[in-house]
């Protein structure tokens, strides 16, 4: 469990790096709290923090469950593809929103993944 403990970590840290970027791009492009629209290069920072507080909601609990009920070094290996998928998301969202289609994929299938296979695992330990 330690694996999944220090990727959720991780997973925090880079989310408040996120919100370190969404400050400096308020300074940056003239954007003053409470805005959170009126520059487009802006937006993109904002864009990147609010999708992945969305991502958070179901990484977290789904990694726990995950790692609970079908294995913990599989819960963090898909953590650290999602660690990488945010990294790239950011980059590409904010150079270019286009162009983060990876980024997002890299998210998505790791959390698709986690929650799937709690939920079958719940089923299985269900029809126990």
């Amino acid at each position: 469990m330690v694996y999944v403990e220090i990727v959720l970590a991780l997973a925090l840290l880079q989310f408040m790096f996120f919100g370190m970027a969404v400050g400096w791009a308020r300074g940056k492009f003239n954007c003053p709290a409470p805005a959170t629209t009126g520059n487009e290069l802006f937006e993109r920072y904002f864009r990147v923090q609010m999708n992945t507080l969305e991502q958070l909601v179901v990484f977290v609990p789904s990694i726990f469950l995950f790692a609970h009920l079908v294995n913990a070094n599989w819960a963090a290996g898909l953590g650290v593809v999602f660690l990488v998928g945010r990294l790239l998301y950011f980059f590409a969202y904010t150079r270019n929103p286009k162009s983060r289609g990876l980024g997002f994929a890299l998210t998505m299938l790791p959390n698709l993944a986690l929650v799937v296979g709690t939920l079958a695992a719940a089923a299985v330990n269900a029809l126990r």
